[in-house]
């Protein structure tokens, strides 16, 4: 890529959030050096500090707190009020998120530049956390993933309406990372692309069985059973999700072909030949990792072969806190090493390991413009305060993506006794990924 997806962004390829602002800043904000200022001052310090100190201009009215060594001078956060920059002093993580949804914290310029700035200054700090946070951090050793826990935090996040996604998703309503042979592809042949990729990857069969683990609103059972001539048992506990695949199915003709259960992954018990999970284990806690391994390994034939796709990261931090608790109650990415605890007690071997993760830089990339083409209609749905939660959460993960914060790898494994494998990665990629 000749440029950068974040240069593209603060370009103003995406231009999220934003407001054409001169090369001269409007009047330039104040300098307070009272008592009050110098204490406002220490209060924005300490919530840039727990974030890596990124170099952001910052103002509170028409006072700026920061002003020495900062970047993007085009583009600055604005504090509304006292009360917000304490509340950001003390939790800056989760405070922000609920400041700017509420119109109490405004990005004048380029909200994906800022969040970028973060993001990366969070990295090198080495993800240091406040006094509020750490105390917070013992209720995470409460399970918010059991059976029913991940129903309500399922349905909090899936079940806002099929209408919504169709705003911004593409026409088949596949909400994980697309793949993008060529730069250029558009986003509907990039999800079709990711699907060929993972039906290439289990080498599946025609008359073989497949069980997915979450299987969204059905895109990818519907792909394997129409392109691959395989039967699907599909599991989900979202019950719009499962309903539309339902439908989807009979207008298609090919019930017989694919069953839509709403069940949760535990409640697997079918036996299959390939077992595919894409978008789920964000979802189920690394608590349960050796759970998921043993429902696996039960269901999987000897000559089976599995792949799992999911959202990760490097090392072993929690979710943003406001995206925890606002958008994805539950979720976790975790990291290769506990990825392959679901494996390792169970006897099955991982046999690649692909990283996605500017795959899915360029999947939010058109998520986000859509959205933003959409934001109208989202507004007249919900509301503005819900407009921005969304914009924020979308464009945050977009940065998140690319500057490395957050991966996307592509496990795939079987048995380990299993030699019945693919020989060369070349069986998979020697003719394009389009059908």
């Amino acid at each position: 890529m000749s440029q950068s997806l974040l240069e593209q962004t603060i370009m103003g390829e995406v231009g999220v959030g934003t407001e054409a602002i001169p090369e001269s800043i409007e009047p330039a904000a104040k300098s307070d050096r009272s008592w009050r200022g110098r204490l406002e001052q220490f209060m924005i310090g300490k919530a840039l500090e727990a974030v890596g100190n990124p170099p952001l201009a910052v103002q509170l009215g028409d006072r700026m707190l920061t002003a020495d060594n900062t970047k993007m001078m085009s583009s600055r956060v604005i504090i509304r009020d006292i009360r917000t920059l304490i509340k950001l002093a003390l939790d800056p993580l989760f405070q922000f998120g609920e400041a700017y949804t509420e119109g109490r914290i405004e990005v004048k310029g380029d909200l994906a530049g800022v969040l970028s700035m973060i993001l990366q200054a969070q990295s090198r700090s080495g993800g240091r956390r406040s006094l509020i946070e750490r105390c917070a951090s013992i209720g995470n050793y409460l399970d918010r993933n059991t059976l029913v826990g991940s129903r309500n935090n399922i349905h909090y996040h899936y079940d806002l309406g099929n209408d919504f996604y169709r705003l911004w998703l593409d026409d088949q309503l596949v909400y994980t990372c697309a793949y993008f042979p060529q730069r250029t592809d558009t986003l509907e042949l990039a999800q079709q692309a990711k699907m060929e990729l993972i039906c290439r990857k289990l080498w599946l069969q025609p008359g073989e069985t497949v069980v997915e683990a979450g299987c969204g609103w059905g895109a990818l059972a519907l792909y394997m059973a129409k392109n691959y001539g395989v039967r699907v048992h599909a599991f989900n506990i979202s019950h719009e999700q499962i309903e539309y695949a339902r439908q989807r199915a009979r207008a298609e003709g090919i019930e017989d072909q694919v069953s839509f259960m709403e069940e949760d992954w535990r409640e697997i018990h079918r036996p299959c030949d390939a077992f595919v999970s894409v978008g789920m284990l964000e979802h189920v806690g690394a608590v349960h990792y050796a759970r998921l391994g043993e429902v696996i390994r039960r269901c999987l034939k000897a000559k089976g072969r599995g792949l799992i796709h999911t959202i990760g990261q490097t090392h072993p931090y929690k979710l943003n806190p406001w995206i925890e608790r606002r958008i994805f109650p539950g979720a976790y990415p975790p990291t290769l090493g506990q990825i392959v605890g679901i494996f390792e007690p169970n006897d099955l071997a991982v046999l690649d390991v692909e990283n996605l993760r500017l795959h899915y830089a360029m999947t939010l990339r058109h998520w986000v413009n859509r959205f933003e083409g959409s934001v109208d209609e989202v507004s007249k749905k919900f509301d503005e305060a819900f407009v921005r939660m969304w914009r924020l959460y979308l464009v945050g993960s977009m940065m998140a993506f690319e500057c490395g914060s957050l991966h996307l790898f592509q496990v795939l494994f079987s048995q380990d006794t299993n030699n019945e494998i693919r020989w060369t990665r070349g069986e998979i990629y020697q003719t394009p990924l389009e059908r």
